[in-house]
């Protein structure tokens, strides 16, 4: 049976379920069963030996120890009970499964836990569904002599995807393909070939988004198809508590240490503070929002800087997928003890959003400045589940090969897919073996062509500069410009009776009506007029007047401050950005003195930033159709158009 066909079935078990649970909860019974049966077969040959075990060294206090070896694998299971043999004991099967759950190691108890899965057993129970469920998952045959492990991993794939479904998960939460993963670990593994290839090679790999493993599991299953003598040690971490159990499940079963696996939020609680890996993989959440992880993630910027995770800067908290990559940064190992490789998917929007100065542009700042980015690949659209949206593989390294240093690889890979036979969600492309080759040699090659292209790193840097112009104003007292005056913040604490006086002033005709150039004067002439009014006005409301009077004049003389300073004109404020391969007054005198003279440059606001304009660099111009062509279709239309109109009339 295919794993596929295996993952179905387990799957048409949760038709016991209607009724009692809704669609979005099945999965909560489905995969802890199908882990629980996973664990059941494994331990099936070495059952009696481990109960003979326990029963000998049943007070010793390093009991786990002789357990864990007698049952060939990194975990055990003491109890007597096996899901064949709760089959005989319909009446106890409630009571006999939770012996059979409490019997397992700690590291896989906690599996379960993390699942609430007694709970479930009670509501099961209840429901009288418990020993129909328990003999339906007892029946299939997951041992490993039929399912592999990656069989196992692909049936595991498989349910978590169709859960996502009927969980109706958001975009964000989307699930990573395993051809998507393959391609990751193959850019990621292709610079240590040579390393990788070597007898009894250990390397560490790192997935602070495990989600259920399939990026670890990937990894390992394509290092040992390369290297059946190499050794990955797997790390991560999971928020989710059953994507956790289901991570902690795949990995015990092939022999892993799965204290190495923990859970909770990246962002907020790093699980494995200090440790550093060889490789990195992560798939983020796209879009989605750190509000709630924000007190913890600011407090960490500003207290720690660039000794903590998030010292180049802070996204928006719209996105949080950049706190995901800085995170790697600081996890790979430091360049002194041989360097770290990281590879990341993120949506479009970490290429550009966020101007000079933002904490976007800063963290691409840090990125290409430190040359830590190597390369990033756009992917095809429709290659997730959950969503459709245009996807990249950013490839961190930190001690890039001397041909790649200064330099960033794009790779345009968004032409290398497949239309799938039958769509799953909104996937509908999947990558094919070719496809991945392709791209890796691509990636390998460096080569400049339509579809790869690499630039230096100040390449994708920019100066914005501000450009002011000065500020030319009249001033004059009119009904309309009082009223303006008057509405200020100001001045709204002025009484009824001042704001009549002024209004009658002005309505006498007794006002500075004429537009004036000389703010001294006008102010001089409008306190005369004030104290004929009897209103009296602090500096703050004084100066919000006259502000309310004034109106821009292009022929009026330059306004200056007290010191003789042009004052610059914020309305008329505008910026530009400026490579930084281009000095900014050569391109100042070039592009805007021929057409605003009396502008200058306020060197003060000048930012630098960054941004990765990948689609800019790939664009292909398509020419429009000649007018004939487009006349001829309309031409055509309105015939057909006409012909129905006269079958409708006859």
């Amino acid at each position: 049976m295919s794993e596929q066909n295996n993952a179905t079935f387990i799957w048409s078990i949760a038709d016991l379920l209607r009724g009692p649970y809704k669609p979005h909860q099945y999965g909560a019974i489905v995969l802890p069963f199908t882990i629980l049966r996973r664990l059941d077969a494994v331990l099936e040959p070495t059952k009696q030996a481990v109960l003979a075990e326990a029963k000998s060294r049943a007070d010793s206090p390093s009991a786990h120890v002789y357990l864990t070896r007698a049952s060939g694998t990194s975990f055990f299971n003491t109890s007597a009970f096996t899901l064949q043999s709760l089959m005989g004991d319909p009446a106890g099967i409630k009571a006999n499964l939770i012996d059979y759950i409490h019997g397992f190691s700690e590291n896989v108890r906690d599996i379960f836990d993390r699942f609430e899965f007694e709970k479930q057993v009670e509501k099961l129970d209840a429901e009288n569904l418990l020993y129909l469920v328990t003999q339906r998952f007892a029946a299939v045959d997951l041992h490993p002599n039929k399912v592999t492990n990656i069989e196992m991993g692909l049936m595991f794939e498989e349910l978590i995807r169709k859960f996502a479904e009927t969980s109706n998960e958001t975009a964000g939460e989307h699930f990573t393909p395993r051809e998507v993963i393959k391609l990751m670990v193959s850019l990621l593994f292709i610079a240590d070939d040579e390393a990788l290839n070597q007898k009894g090679v250990v390397r560490s790999i790192y997935d602070p988004t495990a989600g259920t493993g399939g990026m670890l599991s990937v990894a390992d299953e394509y290092l040992l198809g390369q290297n059946p003598d190499a050794r990955l040690v797997m790390y991560g971490q999971e928020i989710n508590g059953e994507s956790y159990a289901i991570c902690k499940a795949d990995l015990v079963i092939k022999g892993q240490d799965i204290n190495h696996i923990v859970h909770g939020d990246t962002l907020t609680d790093d699980g494995l503070p200090g440790e550093t890996f060889d490789y990195c993989l992560s798939n983020p959440p796209f879009g989605v929002d750190w509000n709630k992880q924000k007190p913890a993630v600011l407090k960490e910027h500003e207290e720690q800087g660039f000794n903590g995770r998030f010292g180049p800067g802070l996204p928006r908290v719209s996105d949080g997928s950049l706190l995901f990559l800085l995170h790697l940064v600081k996890k790979l190992r430091p360049k002194a003890k041989g360097g770290g490789r990281a590879g990341i998917v993120l949506n479009g929007s970490p290429l550009f959003t966020g101007a000079a100065g933002s904490g976007e542009s800063e963290i691409r700042r840090y990125l290409l400045e430190n040359d830590l980015l190597e390369a990033i690949v756009a992917l095809p659209t429709d290659m997730f589940y959950n969503t459709g949206i245009a996807t990249y593989i950013w490839v961190i390294d930190n001690d890039k090969r001397p041909e790649r240093r200064g330099t960033v690889q794009l790779i345009d890979g968004t032409g290398f897919s497949q239309k799938m036979r039958k769509s799953l969600g909104s996937k509908r492309k999947e990558l094919g073996t070719e496809d991945i080759a392709r791209i890796v040699q691509l990636y390998g090659g460096a080569d400049q062509s339509d579809v790869s292209k690499t630039f230096k790193n100040d390449d994708f840097g920019y100066r914005t500069i501000t450009v002011e112009r000065p500020l030319r104003l009249n001033w004059a007292l009119t009904p309309e410009r009082l009223e303006v005056a008057l509405a200020s913040k100001p001045l709204a604490k002025l009484t009824d009776s001042e704001r009549t006086s002024l209004a009658g002033r002005v309505a006498r005709n007794d006002r500075i009506e004429t537009p004036m150039y000389d703010l001294k004067a006008f102010t001089k002439q409008l306190k005369h007029l004030l104290e004929s009014a009897n209103v009296t006005l602090t500096a703050p409301q004084l100066k919000a007047f006259i502000a309310g009077l004034s109106e821009r004049d292009e022929n009026a003389p330059i306004v200056t401050d007290t010191k003789g300073n042009t004052l610059p004109d914020t309305d008329a404020r505008d910026t530009e950005n400026v490579p930084l391969s281009e000095d900014i007054h050569t391109y100042f005198a070039r592009e805007v003195l021929p057409h605003v003279p009396d502008a200058w440059i306020d060197e003060s606001r000048t930012k630098t930033g960054y941004e990765i304009p990948f689609t800019r660099h790939f664009y292909k111009y398509v020419p429009p159709r000649p007018l004939e062509e487009i006349d001829a279709d309309l031409n055509k239309l309105i015939r057909e158009i006409t012909e129905l109109l006269n079958e409708v009339e006859a």
